[in-house]
């Protein structure tokens, strides 16, 4: 799995008036949500957003947090990621990787 960075970012984007301490709230919630909720699979986030845990993790390496990929993945997971695979992990059935493959195609290309 990946995802590719889509920033769309421009300065005419209310995104980019929002305070760093407000997003970093909202960011820190969005993360604890997904701790919370195990049900909604990588997979299926992969799926529908063309995103996951795995790639917020990736996204908090490249603003430049100083952790390799499992580091930063225990920092998103709550939990080293082998221990959050081996409790929460559900095997992918082909829809969801056809979803998956699907969803992805809507990313932007990597810069």
């Amino acid at each position: 799995m990946s995802c590719s960075e889509n920033t769309n970012a421009n300065a005419a984007d209310p995104l980019e008036t929002l305070d760093d301490a407000v997003a970093a709230a909202a960011f820190r919630r969005l993360v604890r949500h997904l701790r919370h909720r195990h049900d909604a699979q990588n997979i299926d986030l992969m799926g529908l957003a063309g995103f996951c845990r795995n790639c917020l993790a990736d996204w908090i390496r490249d603003a430049g947090a100083p952790f390799d990929k499992e580091e930063a993945r225990a920092v998103i997971h709550g939990m080293p990621a082998a221990e959050w695979k081996a409790r929460f992990h559900r095997e992918a059935t082909q829809d969801q990787l056809d979803r998956m493959a699907q969803s992805l195609k809507k990313n932007a290309p990597a810069p």
